[in-house]
């Protein structure tokens, strides 16, 4: 069997199957006859493809000899192309502009690619250029600004993404298909490369295995294959907030090559610096840091049938806390001043991986990938603290995550496209401060999901992901999904099942800390978490008009959550001795359950003359129920929306682009601290476009929270919002594509 497997990829690589064909051409606007920039160009049934660069040009090559071939042509301001062509290097292609983005092809709800608007899984896209018009530099302020449905709660720890009411412990994360884990996962992706970011809602653990409980969010990159192209971006604003994005891509013959870095860094800031005693505080409430994170990917076409990519990604992130800052810390009856911080958190993370992509009939596909993805958090120690110096660096934490997949995609009718595979994780993790030592799990698993078309406008998806887990055997998620598609109109519904096994740390974790009274000791009789997910969604679009509403509800059952343990439980555990050290002694246990529903509606409207107006609205019930007792869900929001106002107009090679984006966010709520007050941020963003040949120059400026929006509470670890208040920004994106 080896010796098969590696005569077919000898064979592919080596013989010359058919002569070398090259197509090219020009993507024009069929009403200005403007070049059009960015389109992309899939040949069917083929991997091979294209963009075109600053002139409107595109060319593709290692084609194979045949009479005619069928192109796919995407962009997100046109509606989509299908052209039939002979071999020719002058092809013109006319597109017509949409005010309404109905060609953005998707992929994360079936896993295949398929237009947003004949998905049966109901996906929000939000693309570069939504991104680039609401001024955003992080993945988080993009998703915050741009979808209604996600809010966020930012703390010492870190910024904490909630997508319908579920926290971010209960969503995926991926980047083109391939799931991001550390710390700092969305620290890792650079916003000057994003070609969009697709959300999907509810559970999907049949696509996407444990973790996919609330949902997915899926970053797909800009990997442009036009030759040369370079872009960089630079922007400024107040507390020493800078990012700085440099993209290179080249495409020679058969090689590409695909860079992306970004720096970002920021200062320390205060809003308020009186804690809620009264004292003043050093702590600040928004640390500062710095940020690199360096990204690269080659890919190599053997032919139109076979390519080959290699990728790797290192991401350095490092707290800038204030060493010399101090607090007031309650001792017996009195407050004394303490020093606030003795070091600073290290985090780095890097992945490399390698996939092969095969399409072996125009009905046949397969895919395969390998990728191991570390991360490593450390103390860096400013000043002493206990056994540790100035300058000593202590490993806190060590996750590895190894993932290995075989998918295929088969058509073996009109009907029918079946899609299965088979998937291998291995997770590892050494932890200081949880006294773990190298213990690991892993998963095996196979999925199989159907796309039926059961006439024209009734489309279905139904599949199943059946997993064996080391430490908590098997388990099945299933899902079904179907859309009825008349006219312009679709009407999808939904039921998916979730999966969540407990993590190593919530297995395995102890903490036995003298400076407490409570031991925590691990718990390996956990059960996995599972959650029941049900949606409806209706949708209109046209060339002017798109409006979506979707209902969903979604039930979690055997949630995780610390429990403290009776005297009887402890002498059964043998945790007597702990107990004379200890006064309370808990573990995490399966004790909890979640009960969320929640209606939103994203609209969408050129309303004509360069004016597009859009905006979103989503109402999320939550009900936590642990021992007994009902709450909100930890950090859910029940009213969040968001409304942006744009407008375009050209004046020959300048373009002007205005926005106003405002996002309002109502009262979140925390488990530990009860609830941060509602607030509103809204910003406006301007963009100037010079086209200079190959070049293009984009200046901005802006002005983000206008109306000077803050927490101005005292010290507290439940802020509503650490935006430091009204700023000015300046920035600059300069591109260049041959």
């Amino acid at each position: 069997m080896l010796k098969k497997l590696f005569f077919l990829v000898f064979a592919c690589t080596v013989m010359p199957a058919w002569a070398q064909v090259t197509l090219g051409g020009i993507v024009i606007d069929s009403e200005t006859g403007k070049p059009v920039q960015g389109a992309n160009i899939r040949v069917e049934h083929s991997l091979s493809g294209s963009s075109t660069n600053s002139k409107g040009e595109f060319t593709i090559s290692n084609l194979p000899d045949q009479e005619s071939y069928k192109l796919s042509v995407t962009h997100v301001s046109y509606l989509p192309v299908n052209v039939s062509t002979v071999q020719d290097n002058s092809i013109i292609i006319k597109m017509q502009e949409s005010y309404i983005n109905l060609g953005q092809v998707v992929v994360t709800g079936t896993g295949t690619h398929r237009r947003m608007t004949n998905s049966p899984v109901p996906i929000q896209v939000i693309t570069s250029k939504d991104i680039e018009n609401a001024g955003a530099t992080s993945l988080e302020d993009a998703l915050t600004k741009l979808s209604p449905n996600i809010t966020t709660m930012t703390n010492g720890m870190g910024t904490f993404l909630n997508l319908n009411g579920m926290s971010q412990d209960y969503l995926i994360i991926l980047e083109n298909g391939h799931r991001l884990g550390g710390d700092e996962r969305l620290a890792r992706i650079s916003t000057g490369n994003i070609k969009r970011i697709e959300i999907q809602s509810g559970a999907a653990s049949a696509l996407y295995g444990s973790e996919a409980i609330g949902g997915v969010i899926n970053i797909i990159t800009d990997d442009s294959k036009s030759g040369i192209g370079a872009s960089g971006y630079t922007h400024y604003t107040s507390k020493g907030r800078f990012t700085q994005n440099i993209d290179a891509d080249v495409s020679s013959g058969r090689l590409s090559s695909y860079t992306t870095y970004q720096r970002k860094e920021a200062d320390n800031w205060q809003v308020n610096d009186i804690d809620e005693e009264g004292y003043q505080t050093g702590r600040p409430m928004s640390a500062g840091y710095r940020s690199d994170n360096l990204s690269q990917r080659f890919t190599y076409a053997v032919n139109d049938k076979f390519n080959l990519s290699l990728r790797g990604n290192y991401n350095d992130y490092e707290t800038r806390r204030p060493e010399t800052a101090t607090y007031f810390k309650k001792s017996g009856n009195n407050y004394k001043e303490t020093q606030a911080y003795s070091y600073n958190m290290a985090h780095r993370t890097w992945l490399y991986g390698l996939s092969a992509d095969y399409m072996i009939s125009p009905s046949a596909y397969i895919e395969a990938d390998f990728y191991s993805d570390n991360f490593t958090s450390s103390y860096k120690y400013f000043s002493k603290s206990g056994t540790f110096l100035p300058g000593d660096e202590q490993t806190r934490k060590e996750t590895a995550y190894y993932d290995g997949t075989v998918k295929g995609i088969f058509k073996p009718n009109d009907m029918n496209k079946l899609s299965v595979g088979i998937e291998y994780i291995n997770e590892r993790l050494d932890s200081e401060s949880d006294n773990i030592s190298k213990e690991s799990m892993y998963t095996a698993a196979a999925f199989v999901q159907d796309e039926i078309s059961i006439t024209g406008n009734i489309q279905a998806v139904v599949g199943v992901r059946y997993l064996y887990n080391g430490n908590f055997k098997s388990h099945a998620t299933p899902n079904v999904s179907v859309m009825y598609k008349p006219g312009n109109f679709r009407f999808r519904a939904a039921l998916s099942a979730g999966y969540r096994s407990p993590t190593l740390s919530q297995i395995y974790a102890t903490d036995q800390s003298k400076t407490s009274s409570r031991a925590t000791v691990g718990n390996p009789d956990l059960k996995p978490e599972k959650s029941q997910s049900a949606s409806v969604n209706a949708e209109f679009s046209n060339q002017r008009l798109s409006i979506s509403v979707t209902g969903l509800i979604n039930n979690v059952t055997d949630m995780i959550n610390y429990r403290v343990l009776s005297d009887a439980e402890i002498s059964a555990l043998g945790y007597d001795a702990l107990h004379a050290d200890f006064s309370t002694i808990r573990q995490r246990s399966n004790v909890d359950e979640a009960h969320i529903k929640s209606l939103s509606v994203n609209t969408n409207v050129y309303v004509g003359a360069g004016f597009t107006l859009g905006g979103g609205y989503i109402l999320t019930d939550t009900k936590a129920i642990s021992d007994g007792k009902e709450t909100p869900v930890d950090k859910s929001v029940k009213h969040s929306g968001n409304v942006n106002a744009r407008w375009d107009h050209n004046w020959g090679g300048y373009h002007l682009n205005v926005n106003l984006n405002g996002h309002i966010q109502g009262e979140r709520w925390s488990s530990t601290y009860g609830y941060a007050p509602a607030y509103s941020q809204w910003d406006l963003n301007t963009t100037h476009t010079f086209y200079v040949e190959d070049f293009i120059l984009e200046p901005g400026i802006g002005i983000e929270n206008i109306f000077n929006e803050r927490d101005t509470r005292p010290w507290n670890s439940n802020f509503s919002t650490v935006n430091p208040g009204r700023a000015v920004y300046v920035s600059l994106a300069m591109k260049f594509r041959k």
